[in-house]
């Protein structure tokens, strides 16, 4: 691990934040998905804050070694915003540039949306924005478009994705992150996971007999070591994220119409699972009417959904671009 990484724990918004932290100069908060940590950001931290930057990742709330509230309801989008905002603050300073990857993107999205106050920009990886009213399609619709084994509809059910995912992290984190990269050939025409009857999101997922280049051993072991300790319930949190989508809809319809009206970048890979869903392709031709100071939409040709891990260099450099163009104010 990078030494210069270090690390706290910080209380905001009702909740102990472990963040990771390098660098000085303007802050770029560094937002992970499902099911990761602070950790899937380990390319972007020498990169970014050698060319001037604050940066800092937490484990989200729910995630790793953050705090994981027991309520189910207390994973709303609205929350998730309350914890960026109050990170800003708590860190000392006023605005970030937020960027998000899977989940994070969401989050750092409806941060943008809500709180361009606090925003000087704004990037998304994998995800695009999906702003009220639409937001994230709900279980109800996505199990009409896909069947019951639809993976977000398989995370609803308390228990069941919780016990499978905790049974052995290690094989949890080397199925996922290689299930859904661009180096798994299924992935050549990307389709949405669909679990079949009787089975497990884990069977979507093969166990390789040999990591890709940009995954080692030593990665699978720190991501189990950010989830130890926490038993059969160490996905919980990250997985009452999914069974809050219905809720977010609603909480978020008092915000319908409004746009991300600060900088943004989008980056994609063309193996991403995201890509297969539908709308989607619609999500992504209507970026600048939804982000209208949209600075670039690159895609990353053979990338998976693990954007920055797979292709970092590709990554930091569109970052470093879009950063370099926030500072002068020529993002658009």
């Amino acid at each position: 691990m990078n030494p210069s990484v270090t690390h706290r724990s910080v209380e905001v918004n009702g909740v102990r934040l472990h963040v990771a932290e390098q660098g000085e100069g303007p802050l770029v908060l560094l937002l992970h998905g499902f099911p990761e940590s602070w950790y899937s950001w380990r390319h972007q931290f020498g990169p970014l804050a050698a060319a001037g930057y604050r940066v800092v990742a937490p484990d989200q709330r729910g995630y790793a070694r953050s705090e994981r509230p027991g309520r189910p309801d207390a994973y709303t989008l609205l929350h998730l915003v309350g914890d960026v905002t109050e990170l800003i603050a708590a860190l000392g300073e006023r605005q970030a540039v937020v960027v998000g990857h899977d989940w994070g993107a969401p989050v750092a999205w409806t941060t943008a949306l809500l709180r361009p106050d606090l925003v000087r920009g704004v990037a998304g990886l994998s995800v695009p924005p999906t702003p009220p009213p639409a937001g994230m399609a709900p279980p109800e619709a996505t199990r009409a478009l896909y069947g019951d084994g639809f993976y977000q509809v398989y995370f609803q059910e308390p228990g069941v994705a919780d016990a499978e995912l905790a049974r052995d992290p290690a094989t949890t984190f080397r199925r996922v992150l290689y299930g859904g990269s661009g180096d798994n050939p299924a992935n050549a025409r990307p389709r949405p996971w669909v679990v079949p009857e009787g089975r497990g999101v884990l069977d979507l997922m093969p166990d390789p007999e040999r990591l890709p280049a940009w995954l080692t051993e030593d990665d699978i072991a720190a991501f189990v070591h950010d989830y130890a300790g926490h038993g059969d319930r160490a996905f919980t949190g990250p997985l009452n994220w999914y069974r809050n989508i219905a809720l977010n809809q609603r909480l978020l319809i008092p915000f319908s119409g409004r746009r991300v009206e600060v900088p943004a970048l989008y980056v994609v890979g063309d193996r991403d699972m995201v890509t297969s869903l539908a709308g989607v392709d619609a999500l992504r031709s209507s970026l600048r009417r939804v982000a209208p100071l949209l600075h670039a939409a690159v895609e990353l040709p053979g990338c998976g959904h693990w954007t920055q891990q797979e292709r970092p260099e590709e990554v930091n450099a569109a970052l470093l671009d879009f950063l370099a163009a926030v500072e002068k104010g020529t993002a658009a």
